[in-house]
């Protein structure tokens, strides 16, 4: 999909997908996309990222290993105009870098429908309760 195509879902059944592809553009730009101006990314447990650039450069360094992710939703409860999205996620391969990578989670993600109707994250928590 081209980068330029790839936008917040509209239907948040439709927000794990649009992660995927705004993930397979290897963008850091275009995953910003799916977050709010103010929305959390917890790259790893216990670092809550808050800024728009921390974002990127956590998802520069992830999107550096060239590895693909897949992604499914295990739970999604909405309340009005926020979601509570429950994600097994896994990133397996090679990794450009030439060692091999093999990442996965639960994620625990908080979502927010913005006045335009899309939905994108509040708060990124892709270990969800790991320590």
């Amino acid at each position: 999909m081209p980068p330029g195509s790839v936008r917040p879902a509209s239907d948040v059944d439709g927000h794990v997908a649009a992660y995927v592809a705004a993930f397979a553009t290897g963008s850091s730009a275009v995953m910003d996309r799916l977050y709010e101006p103010d929305a959390v990314l917890v790259p790893q447990p216990g670092t809550p990222l808050t800024s728009a650039a921390e974002r990127r450069a956590a998802y520069e360094h992830l999107l550096g290993f060239g590895v693909p992710m897949v992604a499914g939703t295990r739970h999604l409860y909405v309340a009005g105009d926020i979601a509570l999205s429950v994600v097994d996620w896994s990133m397996r391969g090679t990794a450009r870098q030439g060692h091999p990578l093999d990442l996965s989670g639960v994620a625990a993600d908080v979502l927010r429908r913005g006045a335009d109707g899309r939905w994108r994250y509040l708060i990124n928590n892709p270990f969800g309760t790991g320590s």
